[in-house]
This record gives C-alpha cells, sequence and structure tokens, in this order.
C-alpha cells in the first residue's frame, strides 16, 4: 500500500508540472511579439503568412525607440561631416623668457592649460635665454574666403600663425586683429571656397539643448565632443571684461580653445574658450563666448580693424534684496543707474540716477552685466527704446547710442599672469581713468584663485594705494614696483576696501 500510495503521488505531482509547463509555453508564445517583435520587412514579399500581431502600447515599443536613437545617431554623424572640415588646428611660434621648464609633453604648452593651471604644472629653474615656443588652439572658419576666428590667448604670444585644415593643407596666417576684452581674434587665410560654419543665434539657445564641441584637445585633431547647455549669461568668472559665457558640460580639454560650439542644426552658437578644473583636465564645465558676441566682433575688427562699441553713459550695478526693498521694485532684475555721465547718450536721453532699466530693445535686462553686454554690441548711432523703473512705474525712453570713447576703450589695464613675485596672478586698471573716477590707485579687476595675493586676502575692486610704503598712483607705477619684486619676497599693500583703508601683507609661497 505504501508502494502504491508513492507512486500515485509522483504521478500526482508531474502531472501538476506538467500542466504548469504547458500553461507556462502558452504564455510565453502569447507574449513573445511583445517582448521580442520580429524584425519589420523591408520588402512586400519578404512578409510571411501568421498569425496578427498582439496590439502593443504606444509607450512601450523596442523598435520605434531604437528607430529613434539610430536616427538620432545618424543626425549626429551627419553634423560631425558638416563641421570638422571647417575647424582648422592653430599653432603659434614665438619667444618667452625661460624662468621655467615646462612639462616634456607639447599638449601642456596649451595656451588654456597655461593661463588657467600655470604656476602648478611648473618646476622653476635657471633664467636662461629666451627660446622658440610653440603653443596650439583651435579655430573656426566663418567664411568661404579665409576669414578665421579663434581666441586671443591662443595666438597673443605667437610671432607666426601657422593654420592647419582638415585636407592636412598647412598656411601661414595673417592676424586681422585681436579684442582682448573678449578674448578673440580674427585671422585670415589666402585662400577660398572653403568650408565653413554659418552664425547661428546664440540668444535663443536653452538650458538643456544639446551641442557638439569640436576642437583639437591635446593636438588630437577634429575630435567631436557631445553635451548639453548647462548654463547661459555666465558672467563674473573672472576671465575677460565682456563676459556672457554659454556654460556646456560638453568635453573641452587643453587644445579646444578656439573651438567650434554648435547646435543640432550645425549652425555655430559659441567659440569654446575656457574650462574650470581642479586637476588640469575636463571636469564637466566649460565656457564658450556666445555667437552674437562673436559675430559682432568679428564684423568689427573686418570693417574697422578694431572693435568699436556702442556707449549708454551710465554706471550701473546689480540690485540686491536690499536695495530693491529701498527702490520698490518688482524684483532683482534689471540694472541701477548709479550716476549718469554728463552730455552722454543717457544724460540726453533723461535718464536719471536711481532708475532701474528693465528691457533694452525689446530684451529683459536680467543684470548689470548683461546690460553692459547689450549696449557694447548695439552699433553707434542706433536708436533704442529702453524700458526704466522710476518712482513705481515703468517709462519708455529712446537714446541714441553713442560710441564708447578711447579713454574708456582703451582702459589701460595689466596683468601680472604667469609672472613670478607676490603679485602675480593680479590684474589691474587705473583707477585714475575715466569719467566717474575721483581718486589715485589701481582697481584689481582679477584675481588668479591659487595666487599668493589671493591667499593672502586680495579681492577683486580693492583699489591698491601702496606696495611697500610707495604710493601707486597709476598703472604705471604699479608696473615699475612690480618690476622690483622678487619671487621669494613677502610685501606690504596699502588698499582700499569700500570706505576702509587697511594693510595687507603677501607672505613668502
Amino acid at each position: 500500500m505504501r508502494i502504491q500510495s508513492s507512486v500515485a503521488q509522483i504521478i500526482k505531482k508531474f502531472s501538476i508540472i506538467g500542466i504548469v509547463g504547458a500553461i507556462g509555453v502558452s504564455l510565453g508564445l502569447g507574449m513573445s511579439p511583445i517582448l521580442f517583435p520580429p524584425a519589420e520587412a523591408t520588402q512586400a514579399s519578404e512578409v510571411q503568412a501568421g498569425p496578427a500581431p498582439l496590439v502593443k502600447p504606444a509607450s512601450f515599443s523596442f523598435s520605434s525607440t531604437s528607430d529613434s536613437i539610430l536616427s538620432f545617431n545618424k543626425h549626429l554623424i551627419s553634423i560631425s561631416k558638416k563641421v570638422k572640415p571647417a575647424v582648422v588646428n592653430i599653432s603659434i611660434i614665438g619667444t618667452k623668457p625661460q624662468g621655467f621648464q615646462q612639462f616634456p609633453s607639447p599638449f601642456f604648452d596649451d595656451p588654456l592649460f597655461r593661463r588657467f593651471f600655470g604656476e602648478r604644472f611648473k618646476q622653476e629653474q635657471p633664467q636662461v635665454p629666451k627660446r622658440q615656443q610653440q603653443g596650439m588652439g583651435s579655430g573656426v572658419i566663418v567664411s568661404p574666403d579665409g576669414y578665421i576666428v579663434t581666441n586671443n590667448h591662443v595666438v597673443e604670444s605667437g610671432d607666426e600663425i601657422q593654420v592647419l585644415l582638415g585636407d592636412k593643407r598647412k598656411f601661414e596666417a595673417k592676424l586681422i586683429g585681436t579684442d582682448p576684452k573678449t578674448d578673440l581674434a580674427i585671422l585670415k587665410i589666402d585662400v577660398d571656397d572653403l568650408p565653413f560654419l554659418s552664425w547661428g543665434d546664440s540668444s535663443k539657445l536653452e538650458v538643456g539643448e544639446m551641442v557638439v564641441a569640436v576642437g583639437n584637445p591635446f593636438g588630437l585633431s577634429q575630435t567631436v565632443t557631445m553635451g548639453i547647455i548647462s548654463a547661459v549669461g555666465r558672467a563674473n568668472v573672472g576671465i575677460v571684461d565682456y563676459e556672457d559665457f554659454i556654460q556646456t558640460d560638453a568635453a573641452i580639454n587643453p587644445g579646444n580653445s578656439g573651438g567650434a560650439l554648435v547646435n543640432l542644426q550645425g549652425d555655430l552658437v559659441g567659440i569654446n574658450t575656457a574650462i574650470f578644473s581642479r586637476s588640469g583636465g575636463y571636469m564637466g564645465i566649460g565656457f564658450a563666448i556666445p555667437s552674437n558676441m562673436a559675430k559682432s566682433v568679428t564684423q568689427s575688427l573686418k570693417d574697422h580693424g578694431k572693435v568699436v562699441r556702442g556707449w549708454l553713459g551710465v554706471s550701473i550695478q546689480d540690485l540686491t534684496p536690499e536695495l530693491v526693498e529701498q527702490f520698490e521694485a518688482p524684483d532683482t532684475k534689471g540694472a541701477l543707474v548709479a550716476d549718469v555721465v554728463e552730455d552722454g547718450p543717457a544724460n540726453e536721453a533723461k535718464f536719471q540716477r536711481g532708475d532701474i532699466i528693465r528691457k533694452y530693445d525689446g530684451r529683459i535686462v536680467e543684470n548689470s552685466n548683461k546690460l553692459r553686454t547689450f549696449v557694447a554690441e548695439t552699433a553707434p548711432n542706433t536708436k533704442v527704446k529702453i524700458v526704466v523703473f522710476r518712482d513705481g512705474e515703468e517709462k519708455t525712453l529712446i537714446v541714441k547710442i553713442g560710441e564708447l570713447p578711447k579713454d574708456l576703450a582703451n582702459l589701460e589695464s595689466v596683468e601680472t599672469m604667469g609672472e613670478d613675485h607676490a603679485l602675480s596672478g593680479l590684474s589691474v586698471e587705473s583707477v585714475g581713468t575715466g569719467p566717474f573716477s575721483r581718486e589715485e590707485g589701481v582697481r584689481v579687476i582679477r584675481v588668479a584663485r591659487d595666487s599668493r595675493a589671493a591667499y593672502a586676502g586680495i579681492r577683486k575692486d580693492d583699489i591698491i594705494l601702496e606696495i611697500n610704503r610707495k604710493i601707486i598712483e597709476d598703472v604705471e607705477d604699479f608696473n615699475q614696483m612690480v618690476k622690483q619684486l622678487k619671487g621669494d619676497e613677502s610685501v606690504l599693500v596699502l588698499l582700499k576696501r569700500g570706505n576702509a583703508t587697511i594693510f595687507l601683507t603677501i607672505g613668502k609661497r
């Protein structure tokens, strides 16, 4: 009986397993069209007869997703093919005093790399006679007759500039003009019928929009990377005077300086110029000069051999929450007018101190830097409608933009980047220049992050009055004092910060 019972139980178990297995197979066959859809036939004759496929949910389709990815990938390939021939390799040959020995690899001699990561990547050596140096960068052809846009810091130290095209042809380039205030330079090579990129409208860029960067990082020609727009209108980065940067996470490395940032239509929307990094390489934060600014500077350099900028004739500042409360403004957007230049365009248009400029030529003014950029890009003698907030209501003023006066356009400044003394890493300008100046000294306009001056506490907008008890009246005095400084000595600085006057000691390295 025990044997019969065991046999019966075994038969029963196998029966159950068989039934469950049959159900599983049936379900598997029924679900397979959904989970593993058959490949679509390319010709009608290849379609085989069979049961009608199950209706698949619109939100769950492997085939449609796959087709979309493939289609997008093909589009990226077509953009790359269009853009790469218009992006060139720029090499410069110049001379420099040899106080330092560079890394053996030529990749570390890229101007962008030297500019942002200089002193930590150098080893001090005894002074030797000047020698030839070679740098690398990228450029973008913007017209078929050989005009090329690049960064000023790529070519500023070059005695000779050579351009290598994508087809391996090499040309010596002529420097048409430079604009250090935006870090742009224009070159020209004598050849026609070149591939070029059309200017895009950078004002239409949106955060999250996909972009492609093309350049020559580390000498690797025509490298293509992809990312998104992380931010627009980035200012106060401390790189140049006119900052309205596009921030992107598309990989930008040393050698990409002057390369192209394009949208998904293949239009040029930015000129790659800088990266933020603590390691010397890509960390996901890159900056590009917007195409609208680059286009304006390029046209001005071509037409006039210099950059002609518009001028409103006001001193402006950003709005803080405290100022918003005092002026009963709607929000912190806009630029607060702190002063109006006598006989300037704004004075003639009846601007007043305390006006808050909200719109410029139909465009919203987010902050004072944005207004400065808008005005600079406006051609002189252009009439512009400006909306200001005054006494609780908005008013529209029409102003005829003037040309930035020479004493402001050529505002004297000096940089000590790359030098070796206590004040290395500072950029200063004379305080006694311009319509609002009423004092002597030099104003600090940039401080390198890792400089001795930064560690000592010197800040942007500090006014240096004395160096080692010697009065500093202007940039010329500053230059004379800097030449006397030795690399290993500390320096005593008297400076004015707001309403306070303080001494700071910049210690030995």
